[in-house]
Order: structure tokens, then sequence, then C-alpha cells
């Protein structure tokens, strides 16, 4: 008896094709993204002490051009 009609009689009551769809949902899922975004984890990424990864990139008394209407001469 093959793997597949094994597991169909065990799980699926000998439903071949549903034992497939089974198996097929279950790798989708354990491939699906979760987790942490751009797929980086705990540790992958080393950055020096001094940088703060949550400040703002802009300086608090900049406001950008697009704000302020100001043009930018080229």
């Amino acid at each position: 008896m093959s793997l597949i009609e094994a597991t169909a009689n065990r799980l699926t009551g000998g439903n071949k094709t549903e034992a497939v769809a089974m198996a097929l949902r279950y790798l989708q899922q354990r491939d699906a993204r979760s987790g942490s975004l751009f797929a980086a984890h705990p540790g992958s990424v080393r950055v020096r002490g001094d940088v703060d990864l949550i400040a703002s990139v802009l300086d608090a008394d900049d406001r950008p051009d697009a704000e302020t209407g100001a043009e930018i001469a080229r």
C-alpha cells in the first residue's frame, strides 16, 4: 500500500484526493510568511552600538520642502 493510500485511509476515510489536498495545505501554511518582516530574524543583523534604528531620519528643525512649499534650486 502506498503512503498516500495509507494516509488517506487513516485521515480521510480513503479519500486520496482530500489527503493530497491536506498535505498541500499543510505545506502552503508551513511556508507562509510569518514573524518578522523582510526575513530578518533576531540576531541576523548586526548594528553598531551608536546607531539608533528607531530615531527619525529627519532633523526635528527641518521641515520637508514638500511641506513648506519651498523650491529646491538646481
